[in-house]
């Protein structure tokens, strides 16, 4: 009985192996649908679409690095951002020094508008929704780093990771 045992062990182990969650999974995929319709994601320094494409490409990997900290091995989070509309504003008709510089101000809000899901490693949905966040007392965070031009947009988004991944375990 014990050697029939053993091999029926050895197998089950194994299977449990493959089933594992794989380490070199993303924890999380960054989509941006028709950014070129988005409210505000202008670059004060590069104002082409290169620029507002850097802004995305610092977002999402904003995103993800802190996915890889709150998001357990087996699930992924996909966010799929249909607005985002920076804080603060190029405000138009300032002297040409001034053209191109964003203004912080409380009635210039960051707002993002996205869908999300945390699936498990077979794809199963464990939990999603649909936001629609402005944060109209973003100038009262306490930020790490007040130096980085997106650091209102990154601790909003942090602070949503946070909440959404709470309680969602893999498998």
């Amino acid at each position: 009985m014990k050697t029939r045992f053993l091999p029926a062990l050895l197998a089950f182990c194994a299977a449990g192996t493959v089933l594992a969650a794989d380490p070199a999974a993303p924890k999380a995929i960054v989509n941006f649908d028709n950014w070129q319709k988005y409210t505000d994601i202008k670059d004060q320094y590069i104002p082409t679409d290169q620029g507002e494409q850097s802004i995305l490409d610092e977002l999402k990997q904003a995103i993800i690095q802190d996915a890889n900290q709150l998001v357990h091995d087996g699930v992924t989070l996909t966010i799929t951002f249909q607005d985002i509309d920076l804080a603060g504003d190029i405000e138009p008709g300032r002297s040409a020094q001034w053209d191109q510089v964003r203004i912080v101000k409380d009635i210039y809000p960051p707002r993002f508008k996205f869908t999300w899901s945390l699936a498990d490693a077979a794809g199963k949905v464990l939990k999603q929704g649909k936001e629609d966040m402005t944060d109209t007392s973003f100038q009262m965070r306490a930020t790490i780093d007040p130096s980085d031009r997106l650091h209102y947009e990154k601790d909003i988004l942090k602070d949503w990771m946070q909440g959404a991944v709470h309680g969602v375990v893999g498998s």
